[in-house]
């Protein structure tokens, strides 16, 4: 898109060819009311009170782009006049219960009736029952819904769940005499509401979501409320700690709002998250999973002495990623003065694909994130579990689809209906787990520069094309004359007369014709349908921007070199740029400041993860630490950018800082630590407290810094392998959460109450023999497990998850690295 100038109440502004009007000015500070728009999602017209005037012509702003020259004017008598009245309309039979409210004192159409200074009421109607609805984590009161279908938006749009629409009412007509006297887009936006309210997509009262919370998020009254928050607080009573979400590598920025337990308990709690929803979406655990602090920690001198006793007698530290950036370097400056090996399985697997990776691609990091990902027309995902692995990630590919009309493929040997439910134009590819090296040959042998490539590499996609006949069935149109008899008048006689006259008509015939096409063997290796080419074509049509992502399917894979090798050539030498996917809340953060081992010694300190002695934030330890929702630090994101989070509660026990300092280092807070983080690695000497964690009105984000791309000098042997034939087949077990739920963490939360079991799909449970609630044991060749069979409508297919969000499950112990296996389940 072409830079264009426009003029908008006389300022000269310098904006993005095509860009939405109402984006133009909130980009530059300049005030257009819009109840129903949100940024990031397609306007629907259902407010009309960002009317505005453009070269003399009234338009809408959220849905009129700018154009160079163009002459905009905010505000004229007219506008003025349908703003109102659009007001009044919006106040209509609203409940004066504005005292109760849980919206009351952040409520848009408190603020518009004001702002527009509405002070008396023009319009009535006669109301209908409108009673409430308790969908769950969602309580809907259709009495103060103003229909501005901002939550279906968001539901479609942002997240892609498509849960939400609207439905009829069941009100009176407005009266006629209404369209002559009121303004016109008034009249059209009264029409539109009086017939409407928000209803569920699946026709029933039981609402069936991934329960990420955005729509009540965006809700701008009090109709769509988390039940959890109802009659908690008035919101002027909360404070807002600004933080980055813990739970996942998407690295959300997230307020904690807190106030005092109770009037006997001055003690901080949060009461809800919130987010900057134009510009960022959190997903159910971000947004319900809060409340997993250690409360009950205190400064217990025999249990931290015993500590530093056990890290004296200790060869060994093994943690989880749910660290900050700081916990790590402490750990390794641990690991430099004292010799710890340091074990962290899942970063060590991705320390050593980004090292893989940097041996091609001449980069320590990957190109890509979730912004050019989002940016995208044709977005491809490879070896994650998408909808769990990284929810923000998900939402990317559906905005994509969604709002820039995108497609894309989801490579991966679990179905997921709801990726395949975002849009018609994403292609899923259900391949045999150990196939992903064939998912990204297949990627280069269709987008890459065959010419560039190694000859060895083009060669060897040369030899999976042959060519083969098949029979193809066509309609083609053929003029056929029919012999019809018709009366006719004679002229002469002025009888009827029964004549025979020809007739010609073209008739849709089918014929068969034998054709030749490409045969392309990898396409038949993954399990493609037919039809793929055929619709890949289609769906590449005005596709100019590429991004693939790539996950944690990979990094644990036997022949993960080679993978990490062929990410870097689909990057090199095809036209899409590549975001990996970190697996934990801080896995790139990790493998980039600490030197990881590949095994454990004698004796383990475990942080957040079980040992000899363990460090635990979760309260189940040898000695208590903070959990991250009570610590300062940074947080390294999927984006790769350094996100500052701050304690949104108290912390009463030791840190990791002060056993440190009893071990020889020194530092006052653990956030003194954020300038030394390693700038050879890309991080800035940068200090906590300068760090800034908001949005611009243009959606800029100025959140921490974004990591340098280091450059890496290229391995002489810069050369990928030739795929395995191996698959796994059999019954399969997948190592991969359910929706809303991340680690122990998650698990620990109150309003992410998941049951624990293994996940068998509808379609799997019905064909096989075991029943919801079943105890069933499950073997591998290395452990063995029993767990109760839960029924899952969010995956399909005959491929058993297995969470590790329960510890008391360890599902890992049935696995060897790769996060697929084949299994043994039998009844117990």
């Amino acid at each position: 898109m072409s830079k264009i100038s426009i003029n908008i109440d006389g300022k000269e502004i310098q904006t993005q060819e095509g860009e939405y009007i109402l984006n133009v000015a909130r980009a530059n500070d300049i005030f257009i009311p819009a109840i129903c728009y949100l940024t990031r999602c397609s306007p629907t017209l259902a407010c009309r009170i960002c009317l505005v005037e453009a070269d003399g012509k009234q338009v809408y702003a959220c849905n009129a782009k700018a154009k160079d020259g163009m002459n905009i004017t905010t505000t004229t008598d007219n506008i003025a006049k349908e703003r109102r009245a659009i007001m009044e309309v919006y106040d209509v039979n609203h409940p004066l219960q504005c005292g109760v409210c849980d919206q009351s004192g952040e409520c848009e159409l408190q603020n518009y009736t004001l702002e527009i200074e509405v002070d008396s009421q023009n319009y009535a109607i006669k109301d209908v029952e409108r009673s409430a609805h308790d969908w769950g984590h969602l309580h809907y009161d259709p009495g103060l819904c103003i229909v501005c279908e901002r939550c279906v938006t968001a539901c479609k749009d942002m997240i892609g769940d498509n849960s939400l629409k609207t439905v009829p009412r069941g009100a009176e007509g407005i009266d006629a005499g209404f369209k002559e006297s009121m303004p016109k887009d008034a009249y059209a936006m009264w029409n539109k509401l009086n017939k409407s309210v928000i209803g569920l997509t699946n026709g029933t009262d039981v609402l069936d979501c991934t329960s990420c919370g955005e729509c009540a998020a965006v809700c701008p009254v009090g109709a769509l409320v988390d039940t959890h928050f109802m009659y908690k607080s008035n919101a002027w009573e909360l404070k807002q700690i600004p933080a980055t979400c813990g739970h996942c590598s998407a690295g959300c920025q997230i307020s904690y709002d807190v106030k005092h337990t109770s009037i006997a308990n001055p003690d901080e709690k949060i009461y809800r998250v919130m987010n900057e929803w134009n510009y960022v979406s959190l997903c159910g655990a971000g947004r319900y999973g809060f409340d997993y602090e250690n409360r009950e920690a205190t400064k217990d001198e025999v249990a931290f002495n015993n500590a530093i006793e056990a890290l004296k007698k200790a060869d060994t530290i093994k943690f989880t990623s749910t660290i900050t950036n700081e916990e790590a370097l402490i750990l390794q400056k641990l690991k430099e003065k004292h010799g710890y090996k340091l074990i962290n399985d899942e970063a060590r697997a991705f320390q050593t694909f980004l090292k893989d990776y940097s041996e091609v691609s001449g980069k320590s990091l990957y190109g890509g994130d979730l912004k050019v990902t989002m940016d995208a027309n044709f977005i491809v995902s490879i070896g994650s579990a998408l909808k769990t692995d990284n929810p923000n990630a998900r939402y990317a590919l559906n905005n994509s689809l969604t709002v820039n009309k995108g497609a894309g493929i989801y490579f991966h040997p679990v179905k997921d209906p709801i990726i395949e439910g975002i849009a018609k134009s994403i292609m899923t590819v259900t391949h045999a787990p150990l196939q992903e090296e064939v998912a990204l040959y297949l990627l280069l042998d269709l987008f890459g520069d065959k010419e560039a490539m190694p000859k060895e590499v083009s060669n060897y996609l040369a030899g999976f094309h042959s060519e083969k006949t098949i029979t193809v069935e066509e309609t083609i149109k053929e003029k056929v004359v029919e012999i019809v008899k018709e009366v006719q008048l004679n002229e002469e006689t002025g009888e009827e007369v029964e004549v025979e006259v020809e007739k010609s008509k073209m008739v849709a015939k089918k014929v068969s014709k034998e054709v030749t096409v490409d045969d392309n063997k990898l396409l038949e290796i993954l399990g493609a349908d037919d039809k793929f080419m055929e619709t890949l074509e289609k769906n590449l049509k005005k596709k100019e921007t590429f991004a693939l992502m790539v996950g944690a399917d990979l990094y644990t894979h036997p022949n993960s070199k080679n993978l990490a090798r062929l990410v870097a050539f689909v990057e090199k030498y095809t036209p899409f740029e590549v975001t990996m996917i970190p697996a934990l809340t801080n896995t790139l953060g990790v493998s980039l400041i600490c030197d990881l081992d590949d095994e454990a010694g004698d004796y383990t300190i475990g942080y957040n993860a079980k040992g000899d002695f363990t460090l635990s934030a979760l309260g189940d330890g040898d000695l208590d630490m903070p959990a991250m929702n009570q610590q300062e630090g940074t947080l390294t994101s999927i984006n790769k950018r350094v996100n500052p989070t701050n304690a949104a509660l108290g912390y009463n026990g030791y840190e990791l800082n002060d056993l440190a300092n009893a071990l020889g280092l020194d530092a006052q807070n653990v956030i003194d630590y954020t300038e030394q983080l390693p700038v050879e690695k890309g991080f800035k000497a940068e200090e906590f407290d300068n760090l800034p964690n908001h949005y611009e009105n243009d959606g800029t984000e100025v959140r921490g810094y974004v990591l340098e791309n280091v450059a890496v000098t290229p391995s002489d042997d810069a050369t990928v392998q030739e795929f395995s034939d191996a698959k796994l087949e059999g019954t399969i077990i997948y190592l991969a959460n359910p929706v809303r739920q991340f680690s122990s963490f998650t698990n620990k939360a109150t309003e992410l109450d998941e049951v624990s079991g293994i996940y068998i799909s509808e379609e799997y449970l019905n064909s096989c023999e075991f029943e919801e609630g079943d105890s069933v044991k499950v073997k591998t060749a290395t452990g063995e497990l029993v767990a109760q069979v839960v029924c899952d409508n969010k995956i399909a297919g005959s491929i058993v998850v297995l969470p590790t969000f329960d510890p008391n499950l360890n599902s890992e112990a049935l696995f060897d690295g790769y996060r697929f296996n084949t299994a043994s389940i039998e009844k117990v």
